[in-house]
C-alpha cells in the first residue's frame, strides 16, 4: 500500500471514522479539507448491491449534470457529409471519417469524448481495442452513436457525464471541481443519484444503494447518510 502523503493525514483526521454525513456536511467537508494546488475535481463513488456477471444488471448511460463539470471537453466526431458539418457547427473541436480512424490508430487520444453516426460505426468499431479500455468508445446506451449530432456535442460540451458499474458494481460520477459552490455540487450529486436510483435494475433484491462517498481527488473520502438523500 502506497504511503500516505503528511497532507493526506491531516485531512483525514478531519473525517470521522465510521460517521455517516448528510450531504450538506459532506460537501462542505469535503472542500474544506482538499488540498491540491489546482482546481481539484469531486467525485461521488456508489456501492450498487448488483451482480455485473448478469446482464441486465450492469449499468451504463449518461446524464448532463445541470451546473456542469467544470472541465472544457474536447470533443470528436466521426461522420460524413451533412452530419460532418452538423457536428462543426455544433462546436466539435475535430471531425472526420476514415481519416479520423486512422489518426487515433496511429496513437492521438487527446480528447475527451468520442460521437459517431451509425454509418461510421463500422469503421469506428476497429477502435475497440483503443477506445474500450479508456472509457472512449461511442455508444447508443451513452447517446454517443446518433444522428442527432448537434444535441450529442452540445449536451457534451454542456457537461454530460457517462457512468457504467465496474465489475465490482461501483460507479464513479465526476460532481464538478471544488471551486464550484456548495449548492452547485449538491444540485449535480442530486442528479446523478435520481439517474442511479432509478436505473435500479428489476432482478436486484434487498438493499440496492450499498454505500455512497464523495471525494475531491487526492483527499481522503467522506461517507454520506443514505437514508438522509
Amino acid at each position: 500500500m502506497a504511503k500516505k502523503s503528511k497532507k493526506y493525514l491531516e485531512a483525514a483526521k478531519q473525517v470521522e471514522a465510521n460517521k455517516e454525513y448528510s450531504l450538506d456536511e459532506a460537501v462542505s467537508l469535503v472542500k474544506k479539507i482538499d488540498f491540491a494546488n489546482f482546481d481539484a475535481s469531486v467525485e461521488a463513488a456508489f456501492k450498487l448491491n448488483v451482480d455485473t456477471k448478469q446482464a441486465d444488471q450492469q449499468l451504463r448511460g449518461a446524464v448532463v449534470l445541470p451546473n456542469g463539470t467544470g472541465k472544457d471537453q474536447t470533443v470528436v466526431v466521426f461522420a460524413k457529409g451533412p452530419k460532418a458539418q452538423e457536428a462543426k457547427d455544433a462546436g466539435a473541436d475535430v471531425v472526420g471519417d476514415d481519416d479520423l480512424v486512422a489518426r487515433i490508430q496511429d496513437g492521438w487520444l487527446d480528447f475527451d469524448v468520442a460521437i459517431a453516426t451509425p454509418d461510421m460505426m463500422a469503421q469506428v468499431g476497429r477502435l475497440g481495442r483503443v477506445l474500450g479500455p479508456k472509457g472512449l468508445m461511442p455508444n447508443p446506451k451513452t447517446g454517443t452513436v446518433t444522428m442527432d449530432v448537434n444535441k450529442a456535442v452540445t449536451e457534451s460540451k454542456a457537461g454530460k457525464v457517462t457512468y457504467r458499474t465496474d465489475r465490482d458494481g461501483n460507479v464513479h460520477v465526476p460532481l464538478g471541481k471544488v471551486s464550484f459552490s456548495e449548492d452547485a455540487i449538491k444540485g449535480n450529486f442530486q442528479t446523478i443519484n435520481d439517474v442511479i436510483t432509478k436505473a435500479r435494475p428489476a432482478s436486484v433484491k434487498g438493499i440496492y444503494i450499498q454505500h455512497v462517498s464523495l471525494a475531491s481527488t487526492f483527499g481522503p473520502s467522506v461517507t454520506l447518510d443514505i437514508s438522509s438523500l
